[in-house]
């Protein structure tokens, strides 16, 4: 093999080592992804008796009514509309003040940015569960309890550091001429922002959009202290209602989380090549 033909993942044989060996980690990494949604799909065309003698195998007789029976009732779509609502404001808001703020910590050079910028990088090392307690407290000082904004900021405001940080790599790794020839045309700042820099920036705005609005899509505990009317619950509280005092509907939890996790899937399949240029944005130099 030549010098040129190392770098090819096949051999004029076939499939050479590396290429061997990259096509069976991904075909683990695979099989692992797959199978629980697999597991969950079928799981929820059994009854309750034959998913706990056969939780993995194909159904003997399909219980097409488990689904047919979620997709038919009123509390579903009410769910399914409360998720929605709190995602898509949740989303809008955070790229609202994200792609501000990463642009501010891009270009301008003011007193405190780089304390600012490492306070953000800090907020990473705490998970909401460790400041439940004081944010349940602001958002009652707020009146905000039992509203889809007691939801909606609390999440905006955790999404705010890995968003903001992603988006600032991405809006530093934008041609610094363009930038310098709007402001010799007299382009203000927030011109320059909003003409230039946001239309360029379609794919980390769809990575860090479809990132916030998953997260907040299977969010449980953030909801489950900020609401207390089941009119405003969003999907992950619903499944509660599967749940008795002494038995728990399990084939109906599962057909109920396959319906509720498809919009994400169908979501991340739809914007997965903006997700990828976002990610990889400036991982290439030359």
């Amino acid at each position: 093999m030549s010098e040129d033909n190392a770098t090819v993942p096949f051999s004029e044989d076939g499939w050479s080592p590396a290429a061997f060996a990259k096509a069976a980690f991904l075909g683990i990494v695979l099989i692992f992804v797959v199978t629980p949604l697999i597991a969950t799909l079928l799981g929820g065309l059994k009854s309750l008796g034959e998913l706990r003698t056969n939780p993995f195998g194909l159904p003997q007789v399909w219980e097409w009514e488990n689904y047919a029976g979620i997709l038919g009732s009123k509390r579903y779509w009410q769910l399914l509309f409360n998720s929605l609502v709190i995602a898509s404001l949740t989303v809008v808001i955070t790229l609202l003040v994200a792609s501000m703020a990463a642009f501010a910590f891009a270009h301008l050079h003011f007193f405190g940015s780089r304390m600012l910028l490492n306070y953000l990088t800090m907020g990473l090392l705490f998970p909401a569960a460790t400041a439940i307690l004081p944010m349940f407290i602001k958002v009652r000082d707020l009146g905000l309890l039992d509203s889809y904004f007691g939801v909606v900021l609390p999440q905006v405001a955790f999404a705010l550091a890995m968003s903001i940080l992603l988006m600032r790599r991405f809006f530093k790794d934008l041609p610094g001429e363009l930038l310098e020839a709007a402001l010799v045309d007299g382009c203000s700042y927030i011109n320059f922002f909003r003409y230039v820099t946001l239309p360029l920036s379609r794919p980390i705005l769809a990575t860090v959009g479809t990132i916030t609005f998953v997260h907040s899509w299977n969010a449980y505990l953030v909801p489950l202290v900020m609401l207390n009317s089941d009119s405003l619950y969003p999907w992950p509280l619903g499944i509660m209602v599967y749940q008795g005092e002494y038995s728990t509907e399990w084939h109906l939890i599962l057909a109920f989380i396959t319906l509720t996790i498809l919009p994400t899937i169908l979501l991340f399949f739809f914007a997965q090549k903006h997700i990828i240029a976002g990610l990889t944005a400036g991982s290439v130099k030359g």
